[in-house]
């Protein structure tokens, strides 16, 4: 049975909950509700874990901030015993419009904390990302302040379908490979 490590970036605690910088926490709660599945606390995180058509879907939420996240993903990756090419890291994305998703198999961590130590720890670059945009309407020198603020009330209209969009490409990256996974959801 092929197993999938899908981790959500963000920051723990509840002043965090609401936060752009907690979108991979938040799409990771929509998997585990529509899959009627709940979030256990274990070593470095909050773990959830369901089968679908034959795959076993693992969902980590690093209880480590978003600063030490590779920490959590390096031990579960380890301890499951899961290819690299079957890791997906979801997180918040600045230089993408709001709502927004691209997935990629590699890359840089493009001033992305928790990105940058996933790497570090990882020592790769290797290993598939779902970007979430939360856009970038924030004055110049209040970055932190924007991602770690709460989504706007257009925003939070439009959130409910943007996770959902979210959470089927994190089905499909299981299902159907990353490379068709980002011909159907890059930039829809």
């Amino acid at each position: 049975m092929k197993k999938y490590l899908i981790v959500g970036l963000g920051n723990i605690g509840e002043k965090y909950k609401n936060t752009r910088h907690n979108i991979g926490f938040n799409i990771l709660d929509n998997i585990a509700k529509n899959e009627n599945v709940i979030f256990e606390t274990k070593k470095l995180g909050d773990l959830s874990r369901f089968r679908y058509k034959g795959r076993t879907f693992i969902l980590l939420k690093p209880n480590t901030f978003m600063n030490l996240s590779g920490k959590a993903v390096k031990y579960w990756q380890t301890i499951e015993k899961i290819p690299l090419e079957n890791v997906l890291i979801v997180t918040d994305d600045l230089n993408l419009p709001f709502g927004s998703i691209r997935l990629k198999i590699k890359g840089s961590a493009g001033g992305h904390n928790g990105l940058t130590n996933i790497i570090e720890l990882l020592q790769t670059q290797n290993f598939a990302r779902l970007r979430f945009g939360v856009g970038s309407e924030y004055r110049k020198g209040n970055q932190i302040d924007y991602v770690l603020g709460e989504w706007n009330a257009d925003e939070k209209d439009q959130l409910p379908e943007r996770i959902e969009k979210s959470t089927k490409a994190i089905t499909s990256f299981a299902m159907a490979g990353i490379s068709n996974t980002m011909s159907e959801f890059n930039g829809k």
